[in-house]
Formats: structure tokens, C-alpha cells, sequence
């Protein structure tokens, strides 16, 4: 029996033992789930989602990244087939190769096809293309009574498949999915770029321009204060043509090598990302962007993936790890946005990766977290002072507008806060009961939040 292995998630807090197990077919998979013990099991893939949702205390981690092999491409149909342990990165380089792209990504590619799925996965195309569950055809999932089973959105038993897309692995074992995938003609993307300077004026400019483009995201200065609260870089972009790239370029259009990262420093201090430090550093990004730029070519990976740049950055937070906090308030609400981002100002909250975005359609999946609205995602230092009382407080205000908080980015949110945001939590779970009769599947997450 293997000794247990103390697993966190990429947040660094709140760690847990289990015994790990990896499956390199769905046979193995089925196994593993027939010999987890009395605290159950999960998956889990390349362990990117910030809090405890990849975690089970106690109980058994079948971890996915074995779940290997060639993508298979079909464009013909426009569809890609691959193992649920391939990698985002390793999915996006082959399929460039072959003159296609994924319909969504994340903001890193580590992670892996099946945890994408578990999570429903957004990017920075939401508002055009909502999120990866509206892209998959079709997905094989082991659940504990052993059976595999294929599912698509237009199957037997399409609640089932929409209580996996976004379901946080709690419905099974996802080991292959199909994925609809579109053609490029570069691996590069044309990207438009403008500075504002505070919040009304972002808001403004994405709500005038962003549909005009496929791929849309702003950068906020959150320690900002006064006028300049929420200052922003909007970067929007299109997939480039031949012909949008610069002559030397246009030899090798779709070469794609991902950016070979610069390892973070393996220890940091307590608090070396604090105000001042994040201040002068956000000061710094913001005046060096450009005001006005068109049409500029940039490489895929640098585009949708800035932080794979830098290996193992989540360290720089400190011993203490980070928190991630990501919601999104509907369209109309703005003014509890504008709250949250001066409270965070406010509060001198030290967060240099603060990204907005615009969502559009969301797809049927209960749990699953886009809506049409404004997304804000920001990591702050685990350690900060009053930390949890600030969250807290934004956590009401969400309530009051229909806001939501993002399950894959969530380490710390009470269970009747989550339960309130998600009104079809009580549906998702009759359809998980019939899959997992005996509540095999458990998460650390899934036992905070008493989701099962």
C-alpha cells in the first residue's frame, strides 16, 4: 500500500495527506475507485485549482496524468479526441501543428483535459465562446460501480454529462474527451492594447469594444487610490493571419515553442509581496504599457499564458501560500464591482495579478461558475492581516446581486455562502447520488462546503 503523500493546491495552503494511486486506463481507474476506503476518493490532474477541490483527506487521489497519449484530430469534423491526463500545453502544441487551436484555455497550460472539463474551464473569450463545457462533444467517465461510461450533451444521459462539466471530479472519473477545435492559419495572436486610467474608463471601454474582438482581458492596479482606483491595461486580440504577421514570421507561421520558463526563487520571506512592494511594482507595469498600440503579433503562448513564464511563481507569496479570489456579478451591478475593487484599495491589498473580464453565455452545468457578467480574479498573500474578514464582507455583497464565487479558485468561503450562490446545487446532487450511490467521490472541498 502506497504511504500517503501530503498534497495542496497550487494556493499552498491548507495541505492534506492521501494515498495516491496512477491510473494509466480507465480499467485502472475503475479499480482504484472499487478499493478506496471509508474516507473515498477523487481525482485529481496537474493540481492548479487554487484551493482544496483536488485534495481528499484521508482518502485515496488517483492522480491522471498517466491518462496519456497522441491526440487524435478529426478536421473534418472540426474535433479533437484526447486522454483526460493530456495537458493543455501538450494538446495545443499538437493541434497547432496540424493548423488548429482549442476553443478555450485558461490561464496557464498546465492543467490537464479532464480536470479543464471538472472545472468548466473559462478563458479570455467567454464573452465570444463561453467556457469549455459548451465545446465538448462527448466524454468518458468511470464512476464507482465500475461501469464507463460515454456521454455528450445530446445523449442518454445528458444530466449526468452536465453534472461533470463543472462538477469538480465529484461525478466520476473523467479518462477521454472529444472537444470541438476551430483552424488557424498562425500561431500568433494580433493584439490591441490600451491604458485607462481607473475603473469607469475600463468598464467603459470594454463594455464599447470588447465584442469586436475574440479575446479580451484587463490587468487592474488594485492599490491605486483616488481617481486612478482600478486602472487598467486592456489587451484584446484576434487570432493573426499570414498576413498580419511581420515578413520574417510569415516562413514558419505555426511554429509554437512555448516560452521556457525562469524558475521562481525556491523559498521567499513572510511578506515580500506587500503593499509597497506590489504598489511600486503595479506603478511600474502601468505607466511602461503602452497607451494606444494595433495590431502588435505576439505568440500564443505569451498571450494566454504570461505566468507559465515563471516556474513555480506561486512561491513568491511567501511559506504561507496565497488565496485567489474570483467572482463574477452580473451585468448591472457594476456599482458592487466598483466597491470591491476600492475596498480592496482601500485596504492597501496587495494583489499584482488582478485580471477583468467580460462573460457571456454560460452552459447547463449546475455547478458550473460563468455567467453573463464582469469576472474579477485577484491573488493576495494567505497571510494578509484581516484577510478573511475583507473576503467575508465582499462575499455579502455578492449575495445581494446574484454574484457568484469560483469553486476551482475557492479555499476558504463558508457552505451556506456557496449554497446560496449556487441554486441548483440541490438538482447537481440528486444526479451525483444516482451515480455514486455510496458517496465514494469526496473532495476536501466538496466536505468544507458540504456539497455531498
Amino acid at each position: 500500500m502506497n504511504p500517503p503523500t501530503l498534497l495542496t493546491g497550487w494556493g499552498r495552503t491548507a495541505p492534506t495527506a492521501a494515498r495516491v494511486v496512477r491510473p494509466r486506463t480507465a480499467r485502472q481507474a475503475a479499480d482504484a475507485l472499487a478499493s478506496a476506503g471509508p474516507r473515498g476518493a477523487l481525482a485529481r490532474g496537474l493540481g492548479r485549482s487554487y484551493g482544496d477541490a483536488a485534495q481528499a483527506a484521508g482518502g485515496l487521489v488517483l492522480d491522471c496524468t498517466e491518462l496519456t497519449g497522441p491526440p487524435r484530430l478529426d478536421p473534418d469534423r472540426g474535433e479533437v479526441t484526447a486522454p483526460a491526463g493530456t495537458s493543455m500545453g501538450r494538446l495545443i502544441t499538437a493541434l497547432l501543428r496540424e493548423g488548429h487551436f482549442v476553443p478555450v484555455t485558461p490561464g496557464t497550460r498546465h492543467v490537464t483535459l479532464g480536470g479543464a472539463i471538472a472545472a468548466d474551464v473559462h478563458g479570455k473569450n467567454h464573452h465570444a465562446d463561453s467556457s469549455l463545457g459548451a465545446h465538448v462533444r462527448a466524454l468518458t467517465l468511470v464512476t464507482p460501480d465500475g461501469r464507463t461510461r460515454r456521454l455528450s450533451p445530446d445523449g442518454d444521459d445528458t444530466d449526468l454529462f452536465w453534472a461533470t462539466v463543472g462538477g469538480m471530479g465529484l461525478t466520476g472519473v473523467i479518462t477521454e474527451a472529444t472537444i470541438a477545435v476551430h483552424p488557424v492559419e498562425t500561431a500568433y495572436a494580433r493584439v490591441d492594447t490600451d491604458r485607462t486610467g481607473g475603473l469607469d474608463a475600463t468598464l467603459d471601454l470594454m463594455a464599447r469594444t470588447d465584442d469586436d474582438y475574440r479575446y479580451t482581458v484587463c490587468w487592474l492596479d488594485l492599490l491605486a487610490r483616488g481617481a486612478a482606483t482600478g486602472r487598467g491595461v486592456l489587451t484584446r486580440a484576434h487570432h493573426a493571419r499570414i498576413a498580419d504577421l511581420p515578413r520574417p514570421l510569415r516562413r514558419d507561421p505555426l511554429h509554437h515553442r512555448p516560452t521556457a520558463p525562469v524558475g521562481a526563487p525556491p523559498w521567499a520571506p513572510p511578506r515580500l509581496l506587500n503593499r509597497w512592494t506590489v504598489g511600486a511594482f503595479n506603478a511600474a507595469y502601468h505607466a511602461a504599457a503602452p497607451e494606444r498600440r494595433r495590431g502588435q503579433a505576439q505568440p500564443l503562448s505569451s498571450f494566454f499564458h504570461p505566468l507559465d513564464a515563471v516556474r513555480g511563481w506561486n512561491r513568491v507569496y511567501g511559506p504561507h501560500g496565497l488565496v485567489q479570489y474570483q467572482f463574477v456579478v452580473p451585468f448591472g451591478a457594476e456599482d458592487t464591482l466598483t466597491d470591491i475593487v476600492t475596498g480592496l484599495s482601500r485596504a492597501g491589498a496587495p494583489s499584482f495579478l488582478a485580471v477583468l473580464k467580460r462573460m457571456g453565455e454560460p452552459t447547463p452545468g449546475p455547478l458550473s461558475f460563468p455567467r453573463p457578467g464582469w469576472t474579477l480574479a485577484l491573488d493576495l498573500p494567505a497571510d494578509l492581516p484581516g484577510l478573511g474578514r475583507l473576503l467575508d464582507g465582499f462575499d455579502e455583497r455578492l449575495l445581494e446581486v446574484g454574484g457568484r464565487l469560483y469553486l476551482a479558485k475557492d479555499s476558504r468561503a463558508r457552505a451556506e455562502t456557496v449554497h446560496a450562490m449556487y441554486p441548483d446545487l440541490p438538482a447537481w446532487r440528486r444526479v451525483r447520488e444516482r451515480a455514486d450511490p455510496d458517496g465514494v467521490l469526496v473532495s476536501d472541498l466538496a466536505r468544507r462546503l458540504r456539497l455531498v
